[in-house]
């Protein structure tokens, strides 16, 4: 099988020993870069008017008026009692990179949000740049023979350029570990259901570490909506997959 595998390689042009090893790699998600780029203005506040609206005779231009001590506890009541429908007024966009492809197609699950992604098709990948996961980056061997596979991956990917297959159909060989781009808006009850199952430690490593990054993010300027943001077992003092294993499963 081996045999037969290298002479595929041979066959598409590849020799190891003609090849200078290009690849660079991103380790434990210690490169994965996630920004806060832009909030709906007076994140807190604007919730907090919505929530007074329901119960005011007032007119919606008229509830600026309030001070912001009284609309600050307003909001830590609605947040307490659960009604969240409110703080869907207030969007967050984040800009997230170096992520690998296998990330962003768990994220795209979350349906009650917007994305826009760097193209494969139309983004020249020539250049190798991946994801590698903990368990392979601390093993030297693990890590020798993965970075040899994507090594061999993107030699064939520029292959297939060479030889005028365009990038939408050369791009099918790129691996789930490929890096990649992603916005994301989110609004603040679609990310604290995000934070509920993506903080968990159960969910996949590198998910679990954006969702972190993003959670320290909205926590900077919206602390009173995201105070208690996190994981099932703490918002809810539940364990969805129930894992009594886990050091955190509710008491």
């Amino acid at each position: 099988m081996k045999r037969n595998f290298i002479a595929f390689l041979k066959v598409c042009g590849f020799n190891s020993k003609n090849n200078k090893n290009r690849v660079s790699y991103v380790g434990k998600g210690s490169f994965m870069n996630v920004k806060l780029i832009g909030f709906t203005p007076n994140p807190e506040k604007i919730p907090a008017m919505a929530a007074k609206l329901t119960h005011s005779k007032s007119k919606p231009e008229d509830l600026g008026k309030t001070s912001d001590k009284e609309l600050k506890n307003i909001l830590k009541q609605v947040m307490s009692f659960g009604h969240t429908s409110v703080i869907e007024h207030t969007c967050f966009t984040f800009a997230i990179s170096d992520v690998s492809r296998s990330l962003t197609h768990q994220l795209v699950r979350h349906r009650i949000a917007s994305y826009a992604q760097q193209s494969q098709r139309y983004v020249n990948l020539n250049e190798p740049n991946y994801v590698t996961p903990p368990k392979i980056a601390k093993n030297k061997n693990m890590k020798k023979a993965y970075d040899e596979t994507m090594k061999i991956i993107w030699n064939q990917y520029n292959k297939l350029l060479e030889m005028g297959i365009p990038a939408e159909d050369s791009r099918f060989i790129l691996p789930n570990g490929a890096c990649t781009n992603i916005m994301v808006t989110m609004n603040a009850r679609s990310l604290l259901n995000f934070f509920e199952l993506r903080c968990c430690l159960h969910a996949q490593w590198e998910i679990r570490n954006l969702a972190n990054k993003m959670l320290a993010e909205v926590k900077k300027v919206a602390p009173t909506i995201f105070k208690d943001a996190g994981p099932a077992c703490k918002t809810k003092k539940i364990c969805p997959e129930n894992k009594k294993d886990c050091p955190f499963y509710p008491k």
